[in-house]
Formats: structure tokens, C-alpha cells, sequence
């Protein structure tokens, strides 16, 4: 258990999941370090999905929790987005790594109707898993070395409990030393 959260596997609770997310772990990959149904997620009130407001309401730490940004990166006529995973704790580095992952000449959170339309899921609550097949999802390495931790699910009424190097391991993740900055 983790602070207050009542978790169960996800796999038997897909109405807690935003569809994308849901079809991901319908597929879930052999080889990832955990099983699907290692996959756990917990109800929780709509209103407090915001990370700080979560973490104090269902007693979880910043350092168990990760977000998952949107960027898009743009070089010319060109837009390119990769999904950003990071402990909660830190920053991407979404002018220098990302931007120069992406090869863009301009990098930035993606607009918010964006990233919802594109993704299926609801703006504060997208999570990796489920993202557009060809995005990066690209993951600071402080995340995988957590045992676990806490992400969205795709709705903002629910939250993922998961092991940290399964985010690594995502169809398309790339793990990457130094993606985040302390905030």
C-alpha cells in the first residue's frame, strides 16, 4: 500500500483508465521487468489529481511520485512530440535534452488541447503508457531507479502504482541520465 491508496490491478479496473490506456495493457509487452497485472491503480477524487494536491490528500511523497509532460519540438514546418516522464521532484530539460532529442529548434510543453487530443487522455491525468506509438517517451533516469511510483492513468480520477525500471521499458521509452533538473 501506498500512503492511502487503495490499489488493485488495473487490468481488472479498466474503467479507471483512459481507453488508450487501457489497450496498452490489454498488450502489455512479455519482456517488460513486472507483469501487466503488476500494473496497479487506485480511485482517487477527481479534484485532487494535481500532483501537490494529490501527494498531501492520499499521504504520497513528491519523491514517489512522477509526471509525464507532453513536448512538442518544432524545426521548421515539422512538429515532433515526446511524452517526458519525471519525479515530481524535478524539471525536464525541455530546452536542452529534449529539444535537441527531438532535433528541433524550438521546444515547449504542447498546448493543452494538444496534448489531450492527441494522446485521449485527460490533461492532468497522461501517463506513458498509451501514448501514440511513435513518440519517444523519454524517462530521467532517477524514475527507473525508484522501486515504484506513482503516475496518472490517463482520466484524472484514478492514479498507476508501477515499478520504476517497467517505465523503461515502455514500447519506444528511452532512458536518460540527467532528462531532469532538480525544481
Amino acid at each position: 500500500m501506498i500512503g492511502s491508496l487503495k490499489l488493485e490491478p488495473a487490468i481488472s479496473r479498466l474503467d479507471l483508465l483512459a481507453p488508450p490506456v487501457a489497450a496498452a495493457l490489454e498488450v502489455w509487452p512479455v519482456d517488460a521487468p513486472i507483469d501487466g497485472d503488476q500494473v496497479l491503480v487506485a480511485p482517487i477524487d477527481a479534484s485532487l489529481a494535481d500532483t501537490a494536491a494529490f501527494c498531501e490528500a492520499y499521504g504520497v511523497t513528491l519523491e514517489e511520485s512522477a509526471n509525464c509532460v507532453i513536448v512538442a519540438g518544432r524545426r521548421g514546418e515539422v512538429t515532433r512530440y515526446a511524452a517526458c516522464v519525471v519525479l515530481a521532484t524535478t524539471r525536464a530539460d525541455v530546452n536542452g535534452i529534449v529539444r535537441r532529442h527531438l532535433d528541433a529548434r524550438k521546444a515547449s510543453f504542447a498546448p493543452m488541447d494538444d496534448a489531450v487530443q492527441l494522446t485521449g487522455m485527460e490533461y492532468g491525468g497522461i501517463t506513458p503508457i498509451g501514448l501514440p506509438k511513435d513518440w519517444p517517451v523519454l524517462v530521467d533516469s532517477r524514475v527507473v531507479a525508484m522501486p515504484h511510483v506513482i503516475i496518472g492513468s490517463g482520466v484524472r480520477h484514478s492514479k498507476i502504482s508501477i515499478a520504476g525500471p517497467a517505465l523503461g521499458a515502455l514500447p519506444g521509452a528511452e532512458v536518460i541520465e540527467g532528462l531532469a533538473r532538480e525544481a
